[in-house]
């Protein structure tokens, strides 16, 4: 066995937009990185990528991050590549002929085209939605892979007799191509609308009520199992050595929560993207929060908790773009210029409906508390602080108190708007500075078996809560509880 300073793991993530993978040694430093840009399919409200173009997307990264790293490391040799692993988006239909290739687009998480089949599950599965609910720890919705299969079965009849193995993630199909097996995780697999959450195991009554062969869905495993190698067909394509260990992965979500050092209650991870979630992981599925996703973890005991707030980082914007023209250097100074609790100015920032902490699609933002003194300044920041305690009201509807939290995306570059968070959460907040890196490194700790692996390359910059702002923004979370109740009337 070679010394582990000088092994590698490839890890690589299959995402919506791009295809990327990044080589780790045995530090977690990243010593080479390649990515490629894939197409989405778009016909009116259904949504597809082709399988074909994620495996020569991979093949073409993987032979760049070989020869970047070639190039950068004197000692690497792709034998010292001790396993390759995989994040990749999750709730996809991915349906192949015996031979793994596929049968036709593959149908993305986002594609909600199978609402009636959704509601025809709900009739035919004994307990209809509340047992669903409880068996698969998800909403029966038209976006889960079980109903999508129903809807090919009826209206792709030719194509659908052709399938013979369909997989749930991205990640999965390059699995397959590069080993020839067809398997997932039990964390991308919890969204496939099939799966029973609490035994990690396909629902013989579930997939009954679909009338799905349940043999047509792939062997499950938890992230961290070896689960082949790599063949000679796949090692010419991707200039990987034939018979490098290939492992499970984990789906996106579960590999973010990971990344995060989210592992035990009490955890919590918040990401700020254009919209936002916030992550936990606890002994039992969320099913009593509205919008919650949860997920089996497989890496630890326990599940993912995801609850999506569409309200985040689209508020920062669309206040930049109204009193800063678009210019995030001036909003930070006009943030800065205005006092915690925007002297008096309360926002609901719920722009486009809300799904956490409240479920209201119809819900639209307001100011309250404007007078003559108001200035942009004021409304700039109450918009902030508004995202700030609509986290809070969502996060103390959760079981476990918080003993750590931590922010990632986007919105954690804006340095006064995680004051806030801390202010308005009354909680130290940890944030990222190399977020971008450390799911592949996460991923790495798995294949290399050193779970501290992680917290030797995070970089963190901590914000204290300040007591005095604390307390400010204490009595304006208290108004701000009356906001919603008060304009949901509106509607």
């Amino acid at each position: 066995m070679n010394d582990m300073t000088t092994e590698y793991v490839a890890a690589f993530d299959a995402g919506t937009t791009a295809l990327k993978g990044a080589l780790v040694n045995g530090q977690g430093c990243i010593v080479a990185s390649a990515s490629s840009e894939l197409d989405l399919i778009i016909n009116g409200d259904y949504r597809e990528q082709s399988p074909d173009q994620w495996w020569q997307a991979f093949c073409s990264a993987s032979r760049h991050m070989i020869e970047q790293a070639r190039q950068s490391e004197s000692e690497f040799n792709v034998t010292r590549i001790r396993g390759i692993i995989f994040s990749g988006q999750m709730q996809d239909v991915i349906a192949l002929n015996g031979e793994l290739n596929p049968v036709r687009n593959a149908i993305l998480y986002s594609d909600g085209r199978a609402e009636e089949q959704a509601k025809q599950l709900a009739e035919t599965y004994q307990g209809g939605a509340e047992r669903f609910l409880n068996t698969v720890g998800n909403r029966l919705e038209g976006c889960l892979p079980l109903p999508k299969l129903m809807w090919l079965r009826e209206h792709e009849p030719e194509t659908y007799a052709r399938i013979r193995h369909v997989l749930i993630s991205s990640k999965d199909y390059l699995i397959a191509q590069l080993t020839g097996e067809c398997v997932g995780d039990v964390a991308a697999c919890s969204t496939a609308g099939a799966m029973n959450i609490r035994n990690g195991q396909w629902d013989v009554e579930l997939c009954e009520a679909a009338g799905i062969d349940m043999t047509i869905l792939p062997q499950l495993h938890n992230p961290q199992d070896n689960i082949g190698t790599v063949t000679e067909s796949a090692a010419q394509r991707t200039g990987f050595s034939a018979g490098t260990a290939v492992y499970a992965g984990i789906g996106d979500a579960g590999a973010t929560t990971l990344a995060s050092g989210v592992s035990h209650p009490g955890q919590y991870n918040i990401n700020i993207g254009t919209s936002g979630w916030i992550a936990t992981v606890s002994p039992e599925p969320f099913t009593d929060k509205p919008g919650a996703e949860n997920l089996a973890f497989g890496v630890e005991e326990g599940f993912v908790n995801a609850v999506p707030f569409l309200n985040a980082g689209d508020v920062h914007k669309w206040v930049t773009g109204v009193f800063a023209d678009g210019d995030y250097a001036e909003a930070h100074r006009l943030i800065e210029t205005s006092k915690p609790g925007s002297n008096g100015v309360l926002c609901l920032p719920y722009l486009v409906g809300e799904r956490f902490p409240v479920m209201n699609p119809n819900i639209r933002g307001a100011y309250v508390g404007l007078d003559p003194d108001t200035t942009k300044a004021d409304m700039m920041r109450a918009a902030l602080e508004g995202v700030a305690f609509s986290i809070r009201q969502g996060m103390e509807s959760f079981d476990a108190k918080p003993t750590e939290i931590s922010l990632i995306g986007g919105g954690a570059r804006e340095n006064a708007w995680c004051q806030i968070l801390a202010d308005v959460l009354e909680h130290p907040i940890e944030v990222f500075a190399n977020a971008d890196i450390l799911p592949a490194v996460a991923m790495a700790s798995l294949v290399f078996n050193v779970p501290d692996l992680l917290q030797s390359v995070c970089e963190c910059t901590v914000y204290q809560p300040n007591p005095d702002t604390a307390r400010t923004y204490a009595d304006a979370y208290r108004r701000f509880l009356s906001l919603y109740p008060m304009l949901r009337t509106m509607d």
